[in-house]
């Protein structure tokens, strides 16, 4: 089994059903639910006019399959829920990003482990942070609560509902 961390978004829609309903189907169709951060409104980050905020969430799981089939189930969960991705940074139904998989560096034209660009944005870490502050990046050799303390993203994070 490999352990995987996994960022959950949405800013279309009933934003926190859509959140539930993928943690279900990762559940009926992924592998086992770890633990769960608490969802966080968030900002968007890095784009162009107006867009709803999102709501955020992580959550660690143990699966059975290769990180790459575990893209291939997440896109087709994406799908299922109405996920776009004709237009970058778009607004989403869903989004669901894997941030680690085991301690594996994968960089591929398909798939790059750990996620490039977490470390850079509050709206991971936070929710990183909560269920696993000690966790080592494993490319950039830091935990969570250090890539934190030296995150420069000023967007707002807030708490909305604990697990």
């Amino acid at each position: 089994m490999s352990n995987a961390f996994i960022l959950l978004g949405s800013n279309m829609g009933d934003k926190k059903n859509m959140l539930s309903n993928a943690v279900n189907d990762i559940k009926k169709t992924i592998g086992e639910i770890i633990t769960k951060s608490s969802i966080y409104e968030t900002e968007p980050w890095e784009v162009d006019g107006f867009q709803e905020s999102y709501l955020n969430q992580v959550i660690q799981i143990n699966t059975a399959l290769t990180a790459k089939n575990l893209l291939i189930e997440l896109n087709k969960i994406e799908t299922k829920y109405g996920r776009n991705r004709e237009i970058k940074n778009s607004s989403r139904t869903l989004d669901l990003d894997i941030l680690f998989f085991d301690n594996q560096i994968i960089n591929n034209n398909d798939l790059t482990i750990p996620h490039p660009r977490l470390h850079q944005r509050n709206f991971t870490l936070i929710p990183l942070m909560e269920i696993a502050p000690y966790y080592i990046h494993p490319k950039l050799n830091k935990n969570i609560e250090e890539l934190y303390d030296e995150c420069k993203d000023p967007s707002e994070v807030i708490l909305l509902e604990n697990e």
